[in-house]
């Protein structure tokens, strides 16, 4: 028996005889595609948590257990409300929440670019506003992305 591109062992769909060969190949990819989407979400969140780690640990000293570390622990629980969220048969309220913490963390990133704590390095201000910008637009839009697959998520649940 052969299996799917699922990942775990199905029977293959191709192997039946039943529809045409359009139909079965659009039910394969609905299948890969609501299997793949949560680790999608996953996949991308833990590229942005790196690359927020790597630019946090830029930040100045004295904010090290202040904004670095609200803007960590924001971050932290997003992905404790992900994977709650993908546990659960009721997700309204937990997308809500995650909602709630993805827009938190958008504000704590934003409010760190507005402090010119992304012109810090190692520790010490440096005059490259190129670089400080960059880093911020890089994290926006890496949460941008994440907002977007979350919206995406919670599309149906509300409409």
């Amino acid at each position: 028996m052969r299996t799917s591109l699922v990942g775990f062992a199905l029977p293959c769909i191709f192997e039946s005889s039943r529809g045409s060969e359009d139909d079965i190949t659009r039910i394969d990819l609905e299948i890969r595609m609501n299997v793949n989407y949560e680790a999608t979400l996953d996949h991308k969140y833990i590229e942005f948590a790196k690359l927020l780690n790597c630019y946090l640990n830029h930040f100045p000293k004295f904010e090290k257990y202040a904004l670095t570390q609200e803007i960590r622990k924001t971050s932290y629980e997003m992905y404790c409300l992900m994977i709650e969220a993908q546990k659960r048969y009721h997700k309204k309220t937990t997308l809500s929440n995650l909602n709630i913490k993805h827009e938190q963390l958008r504000m704590l990133v934003r409010l760190a670019y507005s402090l010119e704590y992304f012109k810090y390095n190692d520790g010490s201000k440096t005059n490259t506003e190129d670089k400080a910008t960059h880093r911020y637009f890089a994290l926006s839009r890496m949460i941008d992305e994440i907002g977007r697959m979350i919206g995406g998520w919670m599309k149906p649940l509300y409409f």
